[in-house]
């Protein structure tokens, strides 16, 4: 897993067993999202007020549920302030992913948004299963790829011209001309599969995996971490520090890219590619996916 030639956080490349599993073949839907919140009456983390603990500095009116929605700007702006196309919006949430005013209608097909590391906790615990590590996300990603390849299909972003993934088209973060018509998430099964029969692996939305986040990878046997070599359950984070926040709110590792990834600012709809997240953030492009360890003795 890992990567040397992109960002500084996908390396070092190293080589890590993983167990046998089984992931689900596409991203957890608002349909799936809709049959647990039935079942359970769980209200989600952008459903609930931000805890005035830990975000002492904020005034009560800013306290209010709600979650990050993408927004474009009017034109060019600055790439390096996130500001300038993500705004807070009171009321937004699975059942609005996209603020007052929007909702999920027609929409049960595409993969639920507005949930933070915990809402996809509770609703894999609920199903049975469990959200995979890094690494099997990785592994899973890859297809039976053979290793090195950039992208999860190959070495060429689009080959023979086929769009293989939801990602941006246009000019980041104010013109989008959209994946195969969709601007914005897109229907799971949208996208060709990959190797092993999984879709939306890379692109449409970000994933949740169970993984903490460090900016580096293990450096592999003989590191001071106990768990180097093996990248097959978390480990602690070497700095839970979210730099947007200033919080001490532990972050976890984000894998797969979404359809806000443009090769301009975000060239992370690759296997190797990572991102880190504070647990309890929402937002109009992460969503999740579940995973099950298989017994030794099936």
């Amino acid at each position: 897993m890992g990567s040397d030639k992109f960002y500084s956080d996908e390396g070092p490349p190293q080589r890590v067993h993983v167990p046998a599993f089984e992931l689900d073949e596409h991203p957890v839907t608002n349909a799936d999202f809709a049959e647990f919140i039935a079942a359970t009456g769980y209200l989600t983390v952008a459903e609930k007020p931000l805890d005035p603990t830990e975000f002492p500095d904020l005034p009560p009116q800013d306290l209010t549920p709600g979650g990050l929605v993408f927004t474009p700007s009017a034109g060019p702006v600055d790439l390096g302030d996130w500001r300038q196309w993500w705004r807070w919006s009171p009321g937004a949430s699975w059942r609005h992913p996209l603020g007052p005013g929007s909702d999920t209608v027609g929409r049960e097909d595409h993969p639920v948004v507005q949930v933070a590391f915990a809402d996809a906790s509770a609703y894999a615990t609920w199903a049975g299963k469990r959200l995979p590590t890094e690494a099997e996300w990785e592994f899973a990603a890859k297809g039976g790829m053979p290793d090195g390849l950039t992208y999860a299909w190959g070495n060429e972003a689009r080959p023979d011209g086929a769009l293989m993934a939801n990602t941006w088209h246009g000019r980041f973060p104010y013109l989008n001309t959209g994946a195969n018509g969709w601007n914005g998430t897109s229907p799971v099964r949208s996208f060709p599969s990959n190797g092993y029969g999984l879709f939306d692996m890379i692109g449409n939305v970000w994933e949740w995996t169970d993984s903490y986040y460090s900016p580096r990878h293990n450096a592999g046997p003989g590191s001071p971490d106990p768990a180097a070599g093996c990248a097959c359950a978390p480990r602690p984070a070497q700095d839970h520090k979210n730099a947007e926040m200033e919080s001490g709110i532990p972050r976890r590792t984000l894998k797969g890219g979404s359809h806000l990834c443009a090769p301009e600012y975000c060239l992370r709809y690759r296997p190797a590619a990572r991102s880190p997240q504070a647990e309890d953030t929402a937002t109009s492009h992460i969503g999740f996916r579940c995973a099950r360890s298989i017994p030794n003795d099936q």
